[in-house]
């Protein structure tokens, strides 16, 4: 007997979201050019990490990414960055569009202090314009994201600044997830943290990226090989701005670098 196959069950391909691309970006602060040039792809649900000595514009580039660099009265730009072969710098677009979008965690822990932690959780709905009628579903399941439901489900509405940095961090990170975003930026989410707190960013960074693109800037060599699997490395030499001399999978930018540049920072002789 032969099987009849009923090619109208097949499943519709699922549509991968959140993949950014920015071509020839360069960045002023004034007339000072903080970045030249800079062409990098971001693959979708994948974590991507900017690496390099301080001042070579790493988290500019960020800001930039999320609009966040033309808040700076000074700041200007050109090239192209593409959210889903959309220009988020479109002037169509709202800023507010882009960064319900695009997320961002910063170097220093965040949350509003007074506010609980079920509270801060929803700010983030909040501040982006959105409303809903299940907002303790939400609450869990960005806290569970964020690796931190377990340790809060019982004090939801303590202050959130009564919470450890390292839970502060993650409680940041569940505020950016409760808007649902396509990306989520961290600024050197670790450099305030001890190296437990680090390792559960970490896991969660790693839990989070079959869903959400991450790009992570970090001076943290191990911690780059730990989490990303694509990394560029930016530089920038004096009174030039900041440039990408490299980028490609993480396993090739450390184990192979095309650049002798490359292989003495991630080696650790300069930087």
């Amino acid at each position: 007997m032969t099987a009849v196959v009923d090619l109208t069950q097949e499943e519709t391909p699922r549509v991968v979201r959140g993949g950014m691309v920015a071509e020839n970006v360069s960045a002023w602060f004034g007339e000072r050019k903080v970045l030249d040039r800079v062409n990098l792809e971001m693959p979708a649900h994948t974590v991507t990490a900017l690496i390099g000595p301080s001042g070579c514009g790493k988290s500019t580039f960020l800001r930039i990414l999320n609009r966040m660099h033309e808040l700076v009265p000074s700041a200007s730009l050109s090239g192209r960055v593409l959210l889903d072969e959309t220009d988020v710098y479109d002037a169509s677009l709202k800023a507010t569009h882009t960064r319900k979008r695009v997320g961002m965690v910063f170097q220093k822990p965040n949350p509003f202090p007074s506010m609980s932690i079920r509270d801060n959780v929803l700010s983030g709905l909040k501040l982006a314009g959105i409303q809903t009628d299940d907002k303790d579903s939400i609450v869990e399941k960005s806290l569970t994201s964020a690796g931190l439901w377990r340790e809060v489900m019982d004090r939801l509405h303590q202050p959130g600044g009564a919470l450890s940095g390292g839970q502060q961090q993650r409680l940041c990170i569940a505020r950016s997830l409760a808007v649902d975003p396509e990306v989520l930026l961290m600024d050197e989410p670790c450099s305030a943290l001890d190296p437990t707190s680090t390792r559960r960013i970490e896991e969660t960074i790693k839990e989070i990226s079959d869903r959400v693109t991450v790009v992570i800037v970090t001076h943290n060599m191990q911690q780059a090989q730990r989490v990303s699997a694509t990394c560029a490395f930016f530089l920038a030499a004096e009174n030039e701005p900041g440039h990408i001399v490299e980028s490609g999978t993480t396993e090739q930018m450390f184990g192979n670098p095309q650049d002798q540049r490359t292989a003495d920072y991630v080696n650790g002789r300069f930087g």
